[in-house]
Parts: C-alpha cells; structure tokens; sequence
C-alpha cells in the first residue's frame, strides 16, 4: 500500500492506483451499466470515458453506438482496449481540446480520488448541453465487514474496514477467480446527497438526476 492508501496484490501488473491489470481484462463487459448510460444520453452520443480500465464498459458502449475516449493512466490497461480511441493520462491531468456529449467516470472514484480535480476535468471536456455521469457509492457499503459475495464468477471479500475520520473509510476489497486472488486497497471518502449540490457547484455543474433508483448513478450538467 502507498502512502495515500491505495495499493494492491496478486498476480500480473498492479496500476498505480492498486487496480489489478490482469483481474480486470478477465472480468466480463458490463453490459447493465453501459444499458444505463446509454439509456441516458441520445444515439450515438461521443463518450469521453474517464478510468476506462481495460475495456469492460468500453466495448458496450462501442456495440451501442457510441464513440468512445478511453483515458486510463495504466499503459497496461488501455492495452487491452479494441475499437476505442485512447489516451494514457491522469485523469486530473487530462485537457484535451475535444468537448462530449457524455462524460463518463465510473468505478466509484468520486469517492477515491482527487474529488475537486476529478470533477473539473469532468465539466472541462463536456460540451454545452452534454451530460456529466459518475459512479458513487451509497450509504451502507461499507457495514458488516469482513463480507463476503459472489457474481459473474468472482469471489469478492470486504475487509479491514477502518475508519479514518468523519466521513472517511480505508478498506481492502479481495477478489478470486479461477484459482487466482488479487487485493486492492484504498480510502473512501463519502459522498451523500447533502453534499452533492455544493461539491457540483464548486466544479461549475448543476444536478440533473440519479439514473437508478439507489442513487450511485449520479448525471450532473454544465452551468
């Protein structure tokens, strides 16, 4: 684990963010949260895809129409992306002259990350009348650690749970899969509803509307 809190474990190259390269070019598309996406903008709308990984919400998105920017900060990663432009950088660091009618930025780095500088790259590359999408996580998910659940032929486990100040989770999630087990820890810095208006405000968003029911998927536009 590095100095910020995040750090990872296991087999194949670990990003500088703790992500496992080789677990997620082995997880199937995310076919249900590409739907979502799409579902939320017009046809064919350019997507600007912010940790895109290594693909899995990519080529959906690709499937469904969309043309899609792909910005990790993992060479290693992006590698395993087909039929996508894609840039390696840091989010934070990111200033491309395109503008998009969809900025996307899932995998919960609302919360583990950089927040006031991830957002601003987020309204820096919309376009006037496009659409802000980020995945947040949602009250409870850190309760009833360790725990342990299973999907799509992943085993995952929530471990050492410690909190770290009002508001603040440090946390290792484990994944196995086919007789192989990664780690990936990081800090969680909650986000709720209370917050968002303020913390869009401040990056020159306003709240649109939640995409689904629990509140995890939060669209936002420019001012």
């Amino acid at each position: 684990m590095t100095g910020t809190g995040t750090g990872g474990t296991g087999p194949g190259e670990i990003a500088a963010d703790g992500s496992a390269v080789e677990f997620y070019a082995a997880m199937p598309f995310d076919e249900r949260s590409a739907a979502l996406v799409h579902g939320a903008v017009p046809p064919g709308t350019a997507i600007l895809e912010l940790g895109a990984g290594a693909g899995r919400v990519t080529a959906p998105l690709l499937a469904l129409g969309h043309p899609v920017t792909a910005v990790d900060g993992s060479p290693g990663m992006l590698a395993h992306i087909e039929g996508a432009r894609t840039v390696c950088s840091a989010i934070e660091d990111l200033d491309l002259p395109d503008r998009f009618g969809c900025v996307l930025m899932m995998s919960y780095l609302v919360n583990y990350g950089d927040r006031e500088a991830l957002l601003a790259t987020c309204r820096r590359h919309a376009a006037p009348g496009g659409l802000v999408i980020f995945q947040r996580e949602t009250a409870g998910w850190d309760e009833g650690a360790p725990r342990a659940w299973s999907h799509d032929g992943i085993d995952f486990r929530l471990t050492e749970v410690e909190p770290r100040g009002p508001g603040v989770v440090a946390a290792t999630i484990e994944y196995r899969m086919g007789g192989r087990r990664w780690t990936h820890s990081f800090v969680s810095r909650r986000l709720g509803d209370d917050a968002l208006p303020p913390v869009l405000e401040a990056a020159g968003l306003r709240f649109d509307r939640f995409l689904d029911d629990a509140g995890a998927w939060v669209a936002a536009r420019p001012v």
